[in-house]
């Protein structure tokens, strides 16, 4: 019905067709000679679009009406049940099968639902159905050419640009936010509890979760900080250390720093004070571990390693090891650098005796040729060497991994593994049930030769141990390892295939993979260790002295006494700033606070225009110069005479100090450091004129008191105002 109102609404002129003349075969018009070509569409445009008026109206037995504009999209595959023909006569069907453009349409007339058609599900197509991927480019394609069409999408210049801005921020955005939250260090560590009271710092203030090994000091609730050093350190042998520093090609300048500071500098081998003639790190050797350097290094570091004559003196370092693997920092160097050191470490032996005679272990009969001596190996060895008689090297007890960035007493360090090697816990938990027995009581001779020496080689791994809510391991800047963990790192095949990652987690993850995991000590030193004060890092303070430590002692305690009594007086307790916690425990804020540095704010001097040396002792933590401000009536002249002197800052003891600074990324700060740690007068101007006032007035009996009270108690008699919790 449709279709026959539109056709009989239609112009005359619309619905009439062109006649077709009608062709005979018996009859020819052309001759041979002059064929007749082929009619075109382009020849015969009436076929396609009649012209308006030259089209008779009257209807002819080849006249079929035929519509140049449809009602649908494909009007033609329709049939047209209603004739529109100018002839009743005649029909449409009649003529059909003679038009060409209609012979296809009488076989679809027969089956209406043509476009319907579908292949049956029997049969097999050979046709190869396209690939996954493909048609994934093609849906990306389709999305971003949709993406490209939207309205909204930028198309001008300006429009562009701002959007890569706006895209760029939120980027940047984005990657800080998700920066902060995996970043477990949000606040300033509580290091004066670490130095006071451990037990009231994590990991000690909570119950262990499980699984966790043993961490040594075991301090329980309310346990301070035991003095240090020990009484019997000096009556016992030194310990065997091996110091792999971790470099690279390009560092030249970092491992001149060091072989000209604390590898070589009397007052990191000897210690403060007198020193004891380098006989505590007679057997504490420093080299540097290198991976395969670059082409354009490779012959610069071969000529470091090559001996060199600079007139008069002959300087032969003999200190760099190239390991067989591309230089890395978590690809496996640590791994290949234990695997190397279970076979090439080895360090001098014991030169001087003393009151304990050296422990026996599976390894001490393991012997070797001395090697070639560097310049700043100790100097019992050079005489052992130039002697003619030298004895053979023997295997180190600790093999220590070291960062470039850390700067090392080594002293403290080789006190402080003595007193773990020959300390051992199994004992002492035996005698703590003794009341005449010391907490740090040390196992006999007789004692440990009563034991199998494979099950009594020391499994110590030490460090500075960091406790977050997702890991548990020693810092990477410095930890040690004794020699049956170097041993069993270097043959376990378990361990080769844990290599890659972040090393200092690695080396965690195998020590829970050893078969006596349960007896490997995790022993943690956090006081000592700690960060360059301009670093703003949590583990960042000032350089840290003895003489400091015992006054932070001191404030813990009254604070802690004051908070404990204040109760049972019938006042109210003072109340703890638990709000703003440090360490992710409910420590109190102060117990962060740093007179030096503040954490995540960029260090600046206390005063403008300082000069170098006051410069340098407002680094150190708790100094009159670190507390000057604008506006202050003490000047710098005043704060630098009235500084304490090194006697004072180790209270007349050799060892006790600072172990590791860390985070020194630039050599300024490096040499900061040395003159913080390895310069400086042993008294002061004003400790001098005390001393000397003291002198006059009292006798030399005066004197000598006077100057036993400011070594045994610094800064009591020039106590400055103040008070942690400002």
């Amino acid at each position: 019905m449709v279709d026959a109102q539109y056709y009989s609404n239609m112009p005359n002129h619309f619905r009439t067709r062109p006649q077709r003349p009608p062709m005979d075969n018996n009859t020819t018009t052309d001759s041979d000679d002059n064929p007749r070509p082929l009619p075109s569409p382009r020849n015969n445009a009436l076929f396609l679009f009649p012209p308006d008026g030259r089209v008779s109206r009257s209807s002819t037995a080849h006249s079929t009406p035929l519509p140049s504009r449809s009602t649908s999209p494909l009007p033609q595959f329709y049939p047209n049940t209603l004739g529109s023909s100018s002839c009743p006569s005649e029909s449409d069907t009649d003529e059909e099968p003679s038009e060409p453009l209609f012979r296809d349409r009488v076989g679809r007339d027969r089956d209406p639902l043509w476009r319907e058609r579908r292949r049956p599900w029997w049969t097999v197509s050979n046709r190869r159905r396209p690939k996954q991927g493909w048609r994934i480019v093609r849906v990306a394609r389709r999305w971003l050419r949709n993406l490209v069409r939207h309205p909204l999408f930028p198309s001008q210049p300006i429009t562009i640009i701002l959007t890569l801005i706006l895209f760029a921020i939120f980027a940047i955005s984005l990657t800080l936010l998700l920066i902060y939250i995996l970043n477990p260090d949000k606040e300033p560590l509580p290091w004066r509890a670490y130095c006071s009271v451990p037990s009231l710092a994590p990991p000690f203030d909570r119950p262990a979760p499980p699984n966790s090994p043993q961490i040594y000091p075991n301090y329980t609730n309310g346990q301070e900080l035991p003095p240090f050093p020990h009484d019997e350190l000096d009556h016992l042998p030194p310990a065997g250390v091996f110091v792999g520093v971790f470099s690279i090609d390009s560092a030249f300048e970092r491992r001149m720093l060091m072989r000209s500071t604390w590898a070589s500098h009397p007052r990191s081998r000897d210690g403060a004070g007198a020193g004891d003639d380098g006989i505590s790190t007679s057997r504490t050797i420093v080299r540097f571990i290198l991976g395969q350097p670059r082409k354009d290094w490779e012959r610069r570091v071969k000529l470091e390693m090559e001996s060199k004559s600079l007139l008069f003196y002959a300087i032969v370092y003999n200190d760099i090891v190239i390991l067989p693997i591309p230089e890395n920092m978590n690809g496996g160097k640590s791994h290949t650098y234990f695997s190397w050191a279970a076979i090439n470490a080895w360090v001098p032996p014991v030169y001087k005796p003393s009151v304990v005679p050296p422990p026996s272990f599976s390894y001490s009969n393991n012997t070797s040729t001395p090697p070639s001596l560097a310049t700043h190996d100790p100097f019992l060895a050079w005489q052992d060497i130039n002697s003619g008689n030298s004895k053979p090297w023997v295997r180190p007890d600790f093999v220590i991994k070291v960062d470039d960035d850390s700067f090392i007493m080594l002293a403290e360090l080789e006190a402080r593994l003595r007193l773990t090697l020959h300390n051992d816990p199994r004992k002492n938990n035996e005698a703590a049930s003794n009341p005449s027995t010391r907490p740090n009581s040390l196992l006999s001779q007789k004692q440990r030769l009563s034991l199998d020496l494979q099950n009594n080689d020391p499994l110590i791994y030490w460090g500075y141990l960091v406790t977050n809510r997702l890991h548990m391991f020693m810092a990477g800047e410095l930890y040690a390892l004794s020699w049956s963990l170097v041993d069993w790192v270097a043959r376990d095949p378990t361990v080769k295939t844990l290599t890659r990652g972040a090393e200092d987690k690695q080396t965690a993850k195998w020590m829970r993979l050893h078969p006596r995991a349960s007896e490997v000590r995790w022993t943690s030193e956090r006081c000592w260790i700690y960060d360059h004060p301009r670093s703003g890092t949590v583990y960042s303070h000032g350089f840290l002295f003895p003489s400091e430590v015992s006054r932070v002692r001191q404030a813990m305690r009254e604070d802690l006494e004051k908070s404990a009594q204040s109760p049972l007086a019938g006042t109210p307790a003072t109340p703890t700033p638990t709000s703003n916690i440090v360490g992710g425990g409910g420590t109190p804020s102060y117990w962060g606070h740093s007179s030096v540095s503040t954490f995540r704010v960029r260090y600046t001097a206390p005063l403008p225009d300082l000069s170098t040396t006051h410069s340098v002792e407002a680094l150190v933590e708790g100094s009159d110069m670190s507390l000057l401000r604008e506006g202050s009536p003490m000047t710098p002249e005043y704060a630098w005479t009235h500084r304490e002197g090194r006697k004072a800052r180790y209270e007349g003891k050799r060892v006790g100090g600072t172990v590791v600074v860390h985070f020194i990324k630039k050599n300024m700060w490096y040499l900061e450091t040395a003159l913080a740690l390895l310069e400086g007068e042993e008294e002061s101007e004003s400790e001098r004129y005390e001393l000397g006032r003291m002198a006059l007035e009292g006798g030399d009996g005066a004197y000598t008191k006077r100057s036993s009270a400011i070594q045994q108690h610094p800064r009591v008699y020039q106590r400055r105002p103040g008070s942690l919790k400002t």
